[in-house]
């Protein structure tokens, strides 16, 4: 596996059941190679949390296109290699969601790995393992919360660990983007041997 799709979504609102923002970082042999990032219009309401922790107001998201409309070019990059995100479940829970909003058919079962799983393995002391912990150790630049930034960080979060040879066999998992959970290894056991995942 040498293509890794690193992605991060902001949410408008508690439900976290549509994005307001996505970012894309994409990685092969080691750097990154591709990147996009949109605001994305949620066609929902807006929680004062959310806007004050990701900047994006109502009025900025309402010109910017929808999930549906991103679809047709951001589903060929997401579906192009491992999907990599800090706290990755959150972002596949939204992603899925928008799925189903959308109406939009999609693979089920996406393979992926959790950079939050990855330093909580590799680096254990650290006091806690939150995306600016992380990017203040390793001094990668970070504006906390803004899709674009956060992807890139933690592209180079990743590329930090696969430089100093870390095996991401261990934290690659599968997610169910119709039931929203990650599979449990029986679960991937059953699936498998019925011919649903390779």
């Amino acid at each position: 596996m040498d293509r890794f799709v690193v992605f991060d979504v902001e949410t408008p609102n508690e439900q976290n059941t549509r994005m307001s923002a996505i970012g894309i970082t994409v990685v092969e042999n080691g750097r990154v190679v591709d990147s996009f990032a949109s605001l994305v219009n949620p066609e929902t309401y807006f929680n004062p949390f959310n806007i004050a922790l990701t900047g994006i107001t109502p009025e900025a998201a309402e010109q910017a296109p929808s999930f549906g409309t991103l679809w047709p070019e951001i589903g060929p990059m997401l579906e192009s290699g491992l999907l990599i995100a800090h706290n990755a479940p959150f972002d596949l829970g939204v992603l899925g969601r928008c799925l189903r909003a959308y109406c939009i058919d999609a693979d089920r079962y996406t393979r992926y790995a959790c950079t939050v799983r990855m330093s909580r393995k590799l680096q254990p002391n650290l006091p806690d393992h939150r995306l600016n912990t992380l990017c203040a150790y390793w001094e990668i630049a970070l504006d906390h919360h803004r899709a674009d930034s956060d992807s890139l960080a933690c592209a180079e979060l990743l590329i930090r660990y696969l430089d100093r040879g870390a095996d991401l066999s261990e934290f690659i998992r599968t997610y169910d983007l119709k039931k929203f959970h990650t599979l449990k290894p029986a679960e991937e056991k059953a699936l498998r041997a019925e011919g649903f995942l390779q």
